[in-house]
């Protein structure tokens, strides 16, 4: 299955099935996929700079598109943090490499989860998802023996729906594995 098929299987059997649902009487007004941004706060990177190096690197290799390097916004003398230090790795998918993302998590990623029993089922509501992976290795892009530190991540899947109920029934539509509650 290629990435147009998860495009293309929103216009053709998703928008339809959104419109049964809610009763839009527009297209327009169907909720789509805006965005889905990856992120990983390092604040371990403070001690270490070459964490921050090998996380774009993996961040880079997961999204398929180059990832950057967040830096802090004020001193904090607590944590050992200075303005503008790196602290962080984020990209955001938009297009064709978000739906070819999405279908790379679903179909392969959140499978390879251990105990994997659904993802939870709460959006922050206005409509949007966040999912946080406790391991950056369920994805087969990462090269297991190359790994020197596990680390998490949050996904967060943006969509253009104005409430929970419209977002959370966009996201099951595109085939994201709740839990059964």
């Amino acid at each position: 299955m290629n990435t147009a098929s998860l495009k293309a299987d929103y216009k053709d059997r998703i928008v339809p099935a959104l419109i049964k649902e809610f009763g839009y009487s527009s297209v327009m007004q169907v909720p789509q996929l805006e965005k889905i941004v990856i992120n990983q706060g390092l604040g371990i990177a403070v001690a270490d700079k070459k964490i921050i190096e090998s996380a774009i690197t993996e961040i880079t290799a997961i999204a398929g598109q180059k990832a950057v390097a967040t830096t802090s916004k004020k001193d904090i003398s607590n944590f050992k943090l200075r303005k503008k230090m790196p602290i962080g790795v984020r990209v955001t998918l938009r297009g064709e490499q978000m739906y070819e993302f999405l279908e790379r998590l679903v179909k392969v990623a959140l499978p390879r989860i251990r105990d994997f029993k659904g993802i939870e089922n709460k959006l922050d509501g206005r409509g949007n998802y966040t999912l946080g992976i406790q391991e950056q290795i369920i994805f087969p892009e990462i090269n297991i023996e190359s790994v020197q530190r596990i680390l998490g991540m949050n996904i967060t899947l943006v969509t253009t729906a104005q409430t929970d109920e419209e977002g959370f029934a966009l996201l099951k539509e595109f085939g994201l594995p709740f839990k059964k509650n």
